[in-house]
């Protein structure tokens, strides 16, 4: 699923080379305000030098060369935009032809309900429509998305994922939802088809990626609003040095002060052309980016907002912790013998396929030596977890009336079951249960009958280096909340733990709601994780929702991010990419707008020397003459945006810095590269066309 593409792969240099030409339509050209103004100030020129070929006096004083030398390196800063733009899009066009790739026609088997019984009819899978009924066997292709109503299923979910092993879904639950494209490997599904063609998970992927189809986010919408500022201010400035032009002063034969093609230059060069060229490929490629971390933004807006994101909710089991709780220690009641405890542990274990189970049972044998039993000798008869129980266990004899019978569950279900056999809960043990809590551990009480055993304490492991990782977040100013279902005291200590800011208890979905409705009540921006559909309102809610690939359809649809990768940590990594997308766009622009200011020292003393010579101390770089000054900044304007595509394609280093330090950071590298480079490109172009007598 994943395409990594070289920067300048000739499979994509090429075609973008033709776009860059295409894009000099005055239709495409207008979509961005600042280039634009480069587009014309290109057509005035070559109009000049046209002019200039039938009357000399249209050449003014630099000569027909001059103006033709202008006219080319503006055209070649416009069609460097273009390039810019169209590398960027055919990055994102090259993952959407590879999604293409996924959708073959196929034909699907639908229900037909006739008099005499259903029955199922061959049909193209591009003529189904939302709420038909298909069968779908090994070896079939899904057709759409949908959602499983009978039957379960391995399916191969490899093409949209990238993951290798297969997947199980069935009827229920928070796995129910079926992606078009994938293919069922193993015995059959009923699916209710929950999109029409063209609507399908697949298609909105491959609309996503489409760079042309990206809009505009607010915050893209603001920096254009200020280019556009910037240059309507240097358009007011030529304009008042319009009537000094050659227009004006040859008509009353005062000579040439300043021409227009100097003016067309200074106009050029001094708004943010730089910026201008390149903000479009920006955006497109931070999408490309998160598309190259597997994951789908079905809104352009999410992709940006992940880095204004202050606020990150992540729930506990999977993010913060391994999810598998392990059994780690044995806590017998008074009286009681540790063995007797992990006895009777395991004993209520036997039939248990959680991983909980698993590990007590694991830890009994490689404790103590206990070994597995004769469950037929011991006519056990075993009790499962259920949520109204909250308990598990296991009873010896006959059924309906057990000579022995071993539970194992939260203390208070336990507690209460001892008391209904006229037993009695120990202090010591109520006091174990409270600091295996405390310590963000799960107690398990062990009872035999109406005598309670002791506690086998289950720990749920933090992941490695995710205090650190959290620590970095605190650092740029986000606030990260665990959200687990767990009780306040198991909470707590995971939540000290793992080194979170906050934690929601005992969460449930009208929790989840309420707290992200609190947040952005206070102006901050939040995201989340989920997958189930009982995360579809809170995801709906969220400013950046990111739903795993492998939950429900209703989750999918709520959410504005999809994780092909089903990883609840990846919300991580979402916002490191929008911030790297904000950080990559701030720093062209502050430098930019630093060059801009570096080439009034080219420009404006080599327009004006004549004139006023007392300028000529302005030209602090030595510059050779007006002619090579203008010149010399033009074609450093036009290749500075060559320089900085791979920058703007690939990001800015990312570092978890706060919005303070990145200020200053962008102000020192960007702000001050920016005003050093001019000088140095600028003269180094100027003593290139003197040794090649271009001037």
């Amino acid at each position: 699923m994943k395409t990594n593409l070289p920067l300048f792969d000739p499979q994509l240099v090429k075609p973008a080379l033709v776009q860059s030409f295409v894009k000099l339509s005055p239709q495409a050209q207008w979509r961005n305000p600042v280039m634009f103004v480069v587009y014309i100030g290109s057509l005035l020129t070559t109009g000049l030098f046209v002019a200039s070929l039938f009357d000399a006096s249209y050449a003014g004083t630099e000569g027909r060369a001059f103006i033709l030398a202008i006219s080319l390196w503006l055209w070649f800063t416009v069609l460097f935009a273009n390039f810019a733009e169209a590398l960027a899009e055919g990055r994102s066009k090259a993952q959407a032809a590879s999604l293409r790739g996924l959708k073959a026609r196929t034909w699907a088997k639908k229900l037909h309900e006739p008099k005499h019984g259903a029955q199922w009819h061959p049909q193209p899978s591009d003529e189904l429509r939302k709420g038909d009924t298909v069968l779908i066997e090994a070896g079939d292709m899904v057709p759409l998305d949908g959602v499983v109503i009978e039957g379960v299923a391995s399916v191969d979910e490899s093409a949209i994922t990238g993951e290798s092993a297969p997947v199980i879904r069935e009827s229920g639950g928070d796995f129910s939802a079926v992606t078009g494209g994938t293919r069922v490997l193993s015995d059959w599904l009923v699916v209710r088809v929950a999109v029409n063609p063209g609507e399908s998970f697949l298609d909105r992927m491959i609309a996503m990626v489409e760079g042309a189809k990206r809009q505009k986010t607010p915050n893209e919408i603001a920096l254009t609003i200020l280019l556009i500022a910037l240059t309507l201010v240097f358009l007011v400035v030529t304009a008042t040095l319009l009537p000094y032009s050659i227009f004006s002063v040859e008509a009353a034969g005062a000579g040439t002060v300043v021409t227009v093609t100097a003016l067309v230059s200074l106009l050029v060069c001094l708004i943010p052309t730089t910026i201008g060229g390149l903000l479009s490929a920006i955006g497109v490629a931070g999408m490309s980016r998160m598309m190259q971390a597997n994951v789908i933004a079905t809104s352009g807006r999410a992709v940006e907002a992940a880095g204004d994101v202050d606020v990150l909710l992540l729930d506990k089991t999977g993010t913060i912790t391994l999810g598998n709780r392990q059994a780690a220690s044995m806590l017998p009641a008074p009286g009681v013998s540790e063995q007797q405890l992990a006895d009777a542990a395991q004993l209520a274990s036997l039939a248990d396929e959680t991983p909980e189970g698993r590990s007590i049972v694991v830890l009994a044998k490689t404790r103590f030596g206990l070994r597995e039993r004769d469950i037929t000798a011991l006519q056990a008869h075993f009790v499962h977890f259920s949520a109204q129980t909250r308990m598990s266990g296991v009873d010896f004899g006959d059924a309906a009336a057990p000579n022995r019978s071993i539970r194992k569950g939260a203390g208070e279900a336990v507690r209460a079951w001892v008391e209904t056999l006229g037993g009695r809960f120990p202090s010591e043990v109520n006091d174990a249960v409270d600091q295996i809590a405390r310590r963000g551990s799960t107690p398990l009480v062990v009872a035999d009958g109406a005598r309670v055993l002791g506690v086998v304490e289950l720990k749920d492991i933090v992941k490695g280096g995710i205090k650190e990782r959290f620590a970095e977040l605190r650092r740029m100013g986000i606030k990260t909340v665990m959200i687990t279902g767990d009780n306040r005291l198991t909470a707590a200590a995971i939540a000290a733990e793992a080194g979170v800011d906050d934690f929601l208890a005992e969460a449930t979905p009208e929790a989840k709601l309420k707290l992200i409705r609190d947040y952005q009540g206070e102006g901050r921006l939040v995201a989340m994780t989920g997958d189930g559909t009982n995360d579809a309102p809170a995801l709906a809610q969220a400013d950046v929702a990111v739903a795993m690939n492998t939950g429900t359809q209703a989750a999918k649809e709520a959410g504005n991010m999809v994780d092909l990768d089903s990883n609840p940590t990846k919300l991580l990594e979402i916002v490191e990419t929008g911030k790297q997308l904000l950080m990559t766009r701030g720093s062209l622009t502050t430098f930019s707008i630093a060059n801009d200011v570096a080439k009034y020292f080219a420009i404006i003393p080599a327009m004006f020397v004549g004139v006023y010579p007392q300028l000529s101390a302005l030209n602090v770089m030595g510059l050779h003459s007006p002619t090579s000054a203008i010149l010399s900044a033009v074609i450093f304007n036009a290749l500075i945006i060559i320089a900085l595509i791979p920058l703007a394609l690939q990001g800015v280093p990312y570092r978890a810095i706060g919005a303070a330090a990145l200020l200053r950071r962008n102000l020192l590298v960007y702000g001050l590269g920016g005003l050093i480079v001019p000088f140095i490109g600028i003269k180094a172009i100027d003593w290139l066309l003197v040794v090649l007598h271009l001037v």
